[in-house]
């Protein structure tokens, strides 16, 4: 898809991080925005932003994106207020860590209802509006944690690696048609998820060294955003932005077995 002044797009999750820098990036473009979050001061700030870098008309509304009956009202809106979306930012999720079993059964259960859920559900929305006016790309939001499984985020692993395979199923879908499916795989970057996630035994360190890759990273949340849009323009499903994800993914897929031993080294190394 090209991406063209008032283009029309939806961001879930759009308060900070990743959400805030694609409708910072979306308003240089000068698109239609509708920001949607449950945390209404953050999402109402990512707009005053978007309008500052060029955005046309900008709508926030409140979501949560573990109800099916939220996202229908946001694309209602959309529909009633712009005439129809022809871009959709599946980006809201959220982190848990621990090992299988000593991760709490309701951890489980709400990072599986807000990152793959709600991935579902934006799609369950939006792809058959996309098919009846022949236009339209998604946009879902993953990890390198969708692509490679380390320890000890089984319980994001699951999710990410969900988020991947619904993407690469909607891609088969979209084959020969004018719609477009991305899946984005980043690694680290600075953002709020882990400090809002959820730690079973959380240890200091490991927060720590979190924190030091993620502000350690040479791409941060506007580079990915840039990545993935560029990527989508494309029409390409992979969008990977850094080389350390890439190279593990590589490896993986060459060497299966020499990354089971790297990975299992990295985590009693670094856990």
């Amino acid at each position: 898809m090209k991406i063209e002044p008032g283009c029309r797009a939806v961001i879930t999750g759009a308060a900070s991080g990743l959400g805030r820098a694609f409708a910072e990036e979306l308003g240089k473009r000068k698109a239609r925005l509708v920001l949607a979050d449950i945390n209404m001061d953050g999402a109402k700030e990512t707009a005053e932003r978007a309008k500052r870098n060029g955005a046309g008309d900008v709508i926030v509304e409140v979501c949560d994106v573990r109800k099916l009956e939220d996202l229908e009202r946001v694309a209602r809106i959309t529909d009633d207020r712009f005439g129809a979306t022809d871009l959709l930012i599946n980006n809201a999720g959220v982190a848990v860590s621990g090992r299988v079993g000593e991760i709490p059964i309701d951890d489980w259960r709400w990072i599986v209802d807000i990152n793959l859920w709600g991935v579902i559900y934006g799609c369950h929305v939006w792809v058959p509006r996309f098919r009846a006016q022949a236009k339209g790309h998604v946009i879902n939001i993953a990890s390198v944690a969708g692509l490679i499984a380390v320890a000890p985020l089984a319980a994001y692993n699951v999710t990410k690696f969900g988020v991947v395979g619904l993407s690469e199923s909607l891609s088969a879908e979209f084959h020969g048609s004018p719609l477009g499916v991305t899946v984005v795989c980043p690694s680290f970057f600075k953002t709020e998820i882990a400090k809002n996630g959820r730690n079973a035994k959380a240890e200091l360190a490991q927060e720590e060294r979190t924190e030091k890759l993620m502000k350690a990273s040479r791409v941060q949340a506007d580079g990915v955003a840039r990545c993935a849009l560029d990527t989508a323009e494309r029409g390409e499903l992979y969008s990977i932005p850094m080389a350390d994800a890439r190279w593990m993914w590589r490896i993986k897929r060459v060497a299966p077995r020499a990354f089971q031993k790297l990975t299992a080294f990295a985590v009693r190394r670094f856990t």
